[in-house]
């Protein structure tokens, strides 16, 4: 009897596609509390900042768009945002969820205002 054997092959993880405000704001809708989500790796300030980020614009505009919408769910008390250095001048930065407010239900469309609505 023949066998056939066959050997593993490396396996290379594809990029991931950068997260989306919406895809965001989506997670949050779904996360259970303690649950963490990286939304951005580097050095969050200066990425999305137009005059000083070596990214692509239709990246920058993106990265601010879903930094405006990582502050907001802050501020609606719906995630933590926290840091972590994962080296010089770039860091790892993390949403972790909350126990959702039961008191006053906040709309999805809050939370994806975009900044000229505000």
């Amino acid at each position: 009897m023949e066998m056939f054997v066959m050997h593993p092959t490396a396996f290379i993880p594809a990029k991931p596609r950068p997260l989306t405000d919406i895809e965001f704001c989506a997670w949050i809708g779904q996360a259970m509390p303690g649950d963490r989500l990286e939304y951005h790796r580097g050095f969050l300030g200066i990425d999305a900042t137009a005059v000083i980020s070596t990214l692509p614009e239709p990246d920058r505009r993106r990265l601010g768009a879903l930094a405006s919408a990582a502050r907001r769910a802050f501020e609606a008390a719906l995630v933590h945002l926290v840091q972590v250095r994962v080296g010089p001048d770039r860091f790892a930065y993390l949403a972790i969820a909350r126990t959702k407010p039961r008191h006053a239900p906040i709309p999805l469309s809050q939370l994806i205002a975009t900044e000229e609505a505000a």
